[in-house]
């Protein structure tokens, strides 16, 4: 190609590629004047040290312009080597990024796009532990209050409306937390899927998840314990009064704190104090989010290659694989104390016996084991309702109990192989002996015979015969099963090696008869070339012998 072919694109700053057609280098220039330059360069400068993103695409620029600083500036020709030796260049255009803007791939949402992704990670465990921390304070104040009230301070007092306010303060706070994890879990999954719009995240079923995480996370008996009769003289004195008759009288539980004499508006101070342990949803979350398997790099690339998605119910498998005893122990022992507390409580509104505490605890415990005595039974319905949640647990958690116990006591594979080994032995010894036994029965039947003694004795011993024959016969049935047993123990590493041995022994035979192959090809290319020889040699003779005839 001859002459100079410019192609221009773009209204800002663009570069000159000189492109020889014979030669080997390729010069950028820029199509700029001196004063533009220099301001450029003071504008890039000024940019850098004030940490403008938008500098990348002027340094760039000026990358560019100093490939070559001797070149001239007008941009009307290029002095490549190749127009010294004749050559044709062609000069392309090509703009390098307009003014004030990037390149997309050099965009920084997408450049840091994995380190914002652990740091959002790092926010969610952080404020999943906060707010199970204040969930578990909000807990905490209404058990002190419920158990301090009106025993020690009267509703009416200064101390229960504290009480009552921190409860109040710290279900905000865990409101609050719940909003901003929810909200780092959106700007988490737009960065897993390379979304900008995080309305997108917003689906029906996440929407329905976070509402009904916050209705929960905001039930507390704030609203029971102060009522519209609070500050009442009259009614500080009735609960002093009632709490001293419940401890003087026949039952020893404790009366219920609340500041409210209607019985309707009274049923719902248990029912609130219950629905807040509804709050500890909370931990299956911080166990799956402060896990080892999440945590652990190797766990997560090798779950990702086998399609493994890291829930909750894969790090509870992992516990009860790695520590069944401990994990079960935890449960059992926090379900026991919970669900006795809330038993307390729930028939402290009737003053029943099962309001102690410790008649709580015996009742959760022989429900829990589906004893059921029925020396003392819940007079409530959510007393009713807490035993029947526990006697549910009670259930699951046998069943979980006898799977971890026969697990335990199982047998792993090499004290199987130990064991059948040594029953294998006995067995085999035990038939022996038996064998003998009927071969020396068979020897006194015979003799018994051979002297024609009585009939009693010789029945006598047809019934040892057969007594031996019985013996042997089941000791060989007893053998057989086992090393049937012992057959059906498939031992993967041994059947491993055995065909890794196998196919070694076939690649090998297989090159073996390749090497054979060849050698016989050999020999019939070299049978070939001597019968072509003596063919050639015969006919040379026989033109010699025709020519001697003639």
């Amino acid at each position: 190609m001859t002459g100079e072919e410019e192609v221009k694109v773009g209204k800002s700053s663009f570069a000159v590629l000189c492109l020889p057609a014979t030669g080997g280098r390729v010069r950028s220039v820029l199509m700029e004047d001196k004063e533009r330059t220099k301001q450029q360069k003071a504008a890039t400068a000024k940019n850098q040290l004030r940490g403008n993103p938008h500098s990348h695409s002027h340094a760039m620029e000026m990358t560019a312009r100093n490939l070559h600083p001797n070149s001239k500036a007008d941009g009307k020709n290029c002095d490549c080597s190749s127009n010294r030796n004749g050559g044709d260049t062609t000069e392309i255009t090509v703009p390098l990024s307009p003014l004030g803007k990037r390149f997309l791939p050099i965009e920084g949402d997408n450049l840091y796009r994995l380190r914002d992704r652990k740091f959002l990670l790092e926010d969610k465990k952080r404020l999943c532990a906060w707010a199970l921390g204040i969930a578990l304070l909000g807990i905490l104040l209404m058990i002190l209050h419920t158990e301090l009230c009106p025993v020690i301070y009267l509703p009416s007092s200064v101390y229960a409306f504290t009480i009552t306010c921190m409860i109040s303060l710290s279900t905000g706070c865990l409101l609050f937390l719940i909003v901003a994890f929810h909200y780092k879990d959106i700007r988490l999954f737009t960065i897993d899927h390379n979304q900008v719009d995080w309305r997108i995240a917003m689906t029906s079923q996440r929407l329905l998840g976070i509402s009904l995480e916050l209705v929960v996370c905001a039930i507390h008996p704030i609203a029971i314990y102060w009522g519209p009769e609070m500050g009442t003289p009259g009614l500080a004195v009735d609960s002093a009064q009632g709490g001293q008759a419940g401890t003087q009288g026949n039952f020893s539980s404790r009366p219920l704190c609340s500041s409210i004499r209607n019985s309707d508006l009274l049923d719902l101070v248990p029912l609130l104090s219950c629905l807040m342990f509804l709050r500890l949803y909370l931990v299956h979350r911080a166990i799956h989010l402060h896990s080892k398997v999440l945590l652990n790099v190797s766990y997560r690339s090798i779950g990702s290659l086998n399609n493994i998605n890291f829930t909750f119910r894969f790090v509870l498998k992992v516990l009860m694989n790695k520590y069944p005893g401990r994990t079960l122990l935890v449960f059992i022992v926090f379900l026991w104390v919970s669900a006795s507390w809330l038993l307390t409580l729930c028939e402290r509104q009737i003053r029943a016996e099962t309001g102690d505490m410790l008649t709580a605890l015996w009742l959760i415990a022989i429900t829990f084991l589906t004893v059921g005595y029925g020396d003392v039974s819940p007079k409530t319905l959510c007393g009713k309702m807490v035993c029947l949640f526990t006697g549910v647990m009670g259930v699951a958690c046998t069943a979980m109990l006898v799977a971890v116990v026969a697990k335990w006591l199982a047998l792993n594979k090499g004290e199987k192989h130990v064991h059948y080994f040594m029953m294998d032995i006995q067995i085999s010894k035990r038939l022996r002996h038996a064998a003998a036994n009927v071969l020396r029965e068979c020897w006194l039947m015979h003799r018994v015979n051979c002297r024609k003694q009585n009939r009693g004795e010789h029945r006598q011993q047809q019934r040892s015969l057969l007594e031996a024959i019985r013996k042997f016969r089941h000791l060989r049935l007893n053998q057989r099963k086992l090393r049937d047993y012992a057959s059906e123990m498939v031992d993967l590493p041994k059947m491993q090696m055995i065909m890794c041995d196998l196919s070694a022994k076939w690649n090998s035979s297989y090159h073996e008869l390749e090497q054979r192959i060849v050698s016989m090809e050999q020999k019939l290319d070299e049978l070939g070339r001597c019968l072509n020889h003596t063919s050639e040699i015969l006919a040379q003779a026989v033109h010699q012998h025709r020519g001697y005839e003639r």
